[in-house]
C-alpha cells in the first residue's frame, strides 16, 4: 500500500486507487482468470485447494478495495481509513503464476522428446519393384508391409524388416545404447530410426507404421507421461483445512459483532469479515513454493544439474532405487583402447602402419586404434623416453588396396607388404597363424569383455622377395605372421564408482540396465561395484522394469544417455539424462547432469532434501501470520483491551511474512549439499 487516494494521505497520488484497479483488473481476471475457474469447480463439488483460498482472498480483496476507491466517505465518516489491497491481489497472482509456469516448461520438453522421436524415421523411402525392377521413392505412409527397401549409406532404416541382399553395419544405439555397429547380412533382421553406415543392402518391409519397434517406443513415452498422477502439493492440503477454517472464522466475527457490538456493530462486523479475508490473503504462501523452487533450480545449475521440474525437484529426496544404463552413463560412452601386446621387432612402425589403416575405417573399433597409434606413441604403445618416430610420420606411410572385410576387419597394403587387422576368422581365411602368446592374450580380453583385434602381416617369401628385402622375416614363419594383439573397450568412468558407493552408503539401491549381453554386462558391473544388473534388456523392458518397481512401492530414479533409455525416463518418477547424451533423452528427462558425473545424482537428492525443506519452512512463515494475525483481525483482543488490528498494520504484518519467506528461499544458496 504504497500509494493512497485519499486527500491528505502520507503517500497521495491523484487517481492512484484508480490507475492500481485498472492494473489489478487486469492481472486478476485476465493472467489469474483460471485461478476463479478451478475455486468455482471446487465449490461446485463441495471441496476446495490452493486455488480456493487463492480466489477467496484476491477477490475479497479486490471488491474491497473497489468498494473502497468508489465510496471512501462510508469509512471515513466512521473515522476508519479507507485502504485499497489492489497490489497485495495482484502480487499474489504474479508469483503462484510464476511457479506454475515452470510446470508447464518441463511438459513441453516432453512434445519436444516425442517429435525428435517422430524425426528418426525417414519421410521417404526407396524401393524396388518387383516388376522390372524399377527404383521409385515413396511417401513412407504409402509403404506396404512385402516391399523391397533400398537403403544406401548413411541413411536411415524406414521400418522394420529382414535383409535380403547385401551388407553392411548399422547403428542400432537407439535400441541397444550400444555404440558399436551391428553387422548385417541377409536374414538379419532392420528396425525403423536405425542408421545404416557403410555399405548398402535392401530388406523386406515386415512391420510399418504403428507396428514398428520405433513407433511403440514413442507410445511408451506418451503413456508414461500421460499417466504420472499430478503432485499433491502440501500447500493444497494445508488449503484445504484453512480455507473452511478462515470462512467460519470471518463469519463467527460478523456474527459476533453483530450481536455484541452496540450501535456501530454491522460496521465493525463487516470491517471484520473482511478484514480476516483480507489477512487470509496467501501472499508468503503463493511466494513460499516457487521462491524455493527458483533458488533450488538455481542452486543446481550451478552444481551443474539442470533441472526442468519443479515437481521432480520434490520428489528427488524420496529416491530408494536408481536404475543406470550402461553406456554412456557408467562408461564413457566410446571404445577405447585399453590394452595392446605387441612383438618384439619394429613396433613403433607397426603401431604406425595399424594407425593408418584404421584411420580409413568408420567403424567404432577402428576409430578407437587410430586415435591410439595415429602419433607416434600413446599411453599404450609406449612413454615419452622411448619417443623415437616424428608425430607426423603416419603421413608419409602409403596405404593403399584398403578393403573392409564385412564382419571380419579390414587389410590393406603399405610398402609393398599386406597387412590385416580384425578377427581370427580374418587371419584364418589368409592362411595366418596365431601364436600360443597372442591367442592367451586375446582369451584374456574376452574374459574381461573386451573385443581382441589381432593385427598380421602377410608373408609369402617367394613371390614377394623384393618388397621384403627390408623385413626381418624369422624362418618360422611362413604365410604370414601376428604382429600384435589389441583390446578396444568402453571403459568405465572414474567416477562410476564412487558415485555407487555414495549412493548405497545412503540406503540407496542402484540396478544397472543395459541393452548389452550378460558377459559384459557381469564385468561393468562388478567394476563399478553394482550387486544387481539386467542385461540384453530392449526399451520396452527397460520401462516394464521401472513399472514393475513403481508397482512394488518404490520411487525410481532413472539415469540414461541414449534414445533406448527415453521410455524408462519418461516412466520414472525422477529421470535424470547425461549431458553428453542424445538430446532425446535430454527432452525426455526432467534432470540433465551437464559433466555426465554420476556423483551428481546423489547431489541432485539433497538439493532436493534442502529445497523440501526450505518450502516447509517456508509455509510455517507463512501461516504463522495467518494464524496470529485472523483472530485479532476478528477482534479477540476488543473485549480485552479495546484493540482492533488496523488494515496498514496487518500489511505490514503480511509484508514481513513475505521477506521471511524470500529470505529463507535465499539462504537455500549458502546450505551444504
Amino acid at each position: 500500500m504504497f500509494f493512497k487516494g485519499t486527500p491528505g494521505s502520507r503517500h497521495y497520488l491523484p487517481y492512484a486507487n484508480y490507475i492500481m484497479w485498472a492494473l489489478a483488473t487486469v492481472s486478476l481476471f485476465i493472467f489469474g482468470r483460471d485461478f476463479y475457474k478451478n475455486a468455482w469447480n471446487q465449490a461446485k463439488h463441495f471441496s476446495s485447494n490452493m486455488d480456493t483460498l487463492i480466489a477467496l482472498s484476491t477477490g475479497t480483496a479486490y471488491l474491497f478495495s473497489v468498494f473502497n476507491t468508489l465510496f471512501p466517505s462510508v469509512w471515513i465518516s466512521r473515522g476508519l481509513e479507507s485502504n485499497v489491497y489492489f497490489e497485495s491481489a495482484t502480487v499474489i497472482i504474479a508469483f503462484i503464476l510464476i511457479g506454475r509456469t515452470l510446470e508447464e516448461r518441463a511438459k513441453n520438453s516432453t512434445n519436444s522428446a516425442i517429435k525428435k522421436l517422430m524425426g528418426l524415421q525417414p519421410k521417404e523411402v526407396t524401393i524396388i519393384e518387383p516388376v522390372g525392377k524399377k527404383i521409385i521413392t515413396l511417401p513412407i505412409e504409402k509403404l506396404m508391409p512385402g516391399a523391397i527397401v533400398m537403403v544406401k549409406p548413411g541413411e536411415k532404416v524406414a521400418v522394420d524388416g529382414e535383409v535380403t541382399e547385401g551388407s553392411s553395419y548399422v547403428d542400432e544405439s537407439m535400441l541397444s545404447g550400444e555404440s558399436v555397429p551391428v553387422l548385417k547380412e541377409q536374414g538379419a533382421k532392420v528396425y525403423a530410426g536405425t542408421i545404416n553406415q557403410s555399405g548398402s543392402f535392401n530388406f523386406r518391409a515386415e512391420a510399418v507404421g504403428e507396428k514398428t519397434i520405433l513407433h511403440q517406443i514413442i507410445q511408451l513415452v506418451q503413456e508414461a507421461q500421460g499417466s504420472r498422477a499430478p503432485s499433491q502439493k502440501l500447500a493444497d492440503k494445508i488449503a484445504g483445512i484453512f480455507v473452511p477454517v478462515v470462512m467460519c472464522i470471518a463469519l463467527v466475527s460478523f456474527i459476533a459483532w453483530n450481536i455484541l457490538g452496540g450501535s456501530n456493530s454491522f460496521t465493525y462486523g463487516m470491517l471484520s469479515l473482511v478484514t480476516v479475508l483480507v489477512i487470509a490473503c496467501p501472499c508468503a504462501l503463493g511466494l513460499a513454493t516457487p521462491t524455493a523452487i527458483m533458488v533450488g533450480i538455481g542452486r543446481g545449475a550451478s552444481e551443474g544439474i539442470l533441472i526442468k521440474d519443479a515437481e521432480s525437484l520434490e520428489r528427488a529426496h524420496k529416491i530408494n532405487i536408481v536404475a543406470v544404463d550402461k553406456t554412456g552413463t557408467l562408461t564413457e560412452g566410446r571404445p577405447q583402447v585399453t590394452d595392446a601386446l605387441w612383438g618384439e621387432r619394429d613396433k613403433e612402425k607397426f603401431q604406425q602402419i595399424l594407425g593408418a589403416m584404421e584411420g580409413k575405417s568408420t567403424h567404432p573399433a577402428a576409430r578407437a586404434i587410430s586415435e591410439a597409434y595415429g602419433n607416434a606413441c600413446t599411453t599404450v604403445s609406449c612413454n615419452s623416453k622411448e619417443k623415437t618416430i616424428d608425430n607426423n610420420l603416419t603421413e608419409d606411410i602409403s596405404i593403399t588396396d584398403f578393403e573392409n572385410h564385412a564382419g571380419l576387419g579390414i587389410s590393406a597394403v603399405a610398402d609393398g607388404v599386406k597387412y590385416f587387422a580384425g578377427t581370427p576368422a580374418l587371419l584364418k581365411n589368409n592362411d595366418i597363424a596365431i601364436d600360443t602368446k597372442f591367442a592367451i592374450a586375446a582369451e584374456q580380453f574376452e574374459e574381461e569383455a573386451k573385443t581382441a583385434i589381432f593385427f598380421a602381416r602377410k608373408i609369402n617369401k617367394a613371390d614377394d622377395a623384393d618388397n621384403l628385402q627390408h623385413i626381418e622375416i624369422s624362418d618360422a614363419v611362413q604365410n604370414g605372421e601376428v604382429l600384435a594383439v589389441i583390446a578396444v573397450a568402453d571403459k568405465i568412468k572414474e567416477s562410476s564408482k564412487e558415485a555407487v558407493g555414495i549412493l548405497k552408503n545412503n540406503g540407496i539401491d542402484i540396478t544397472m540396465l543395459t541393452g548389452d549381453n550378460a558377459q559384459t554386462a557381469k564385468v561393468i558391473a562388478k567394476e563399478a561395484g553394482i550387486s544387481q544388473f539386467k542385461a540384453s534388456v530392449l526399451p520396452a523392458e527397460k520401462e516394464q522394469i521401472v513399472r514393475d518397481w513403481q508397482s512394488a512401492g518404490k520411487v525410481v530414479a532413472m539415469v540414461g544417455d541414449g534414445i533406448n533409455d527415453s521410455a524408462a525416463l519418461a516412466r520414472a518418477d525422477v529421470s535424470i539424462a547425461m549431458g553428453s547424451g542424445s538430446d532425446i533423452a535430454i527432452d525426455a528427462a526432467k534432470m540433465t547432469i551437464v559433466s555426465s558425473d554420476l556423483r551428481k545424482i546423489y547431489k541432485a537428492v539433497r538439493l532436493s532434501q534442502k529445497t523440501v525443506g526450505t518450502i516447509k519452512m517456508n509455509l510455517f512463515w507463512a501461516f504463522i501470520y495467518n494464524v496470529i494475525a485472523i483472530p485479532i483481525a476478528a477482534g479477540v483482543l476488543y473485549p480485552v483491551n479495546g484493540f482492533l488490528l488496523n488494515p496498514m498494520i496487518a500489511g505490514a504484518a503480511m509484508a514481513m511474512s513475505s521477506v521471511c519467506v524470500v529470505s529463507n528461499s535465499l539462504l537455500l544458496n549458502f546450505r551444504k549439499l
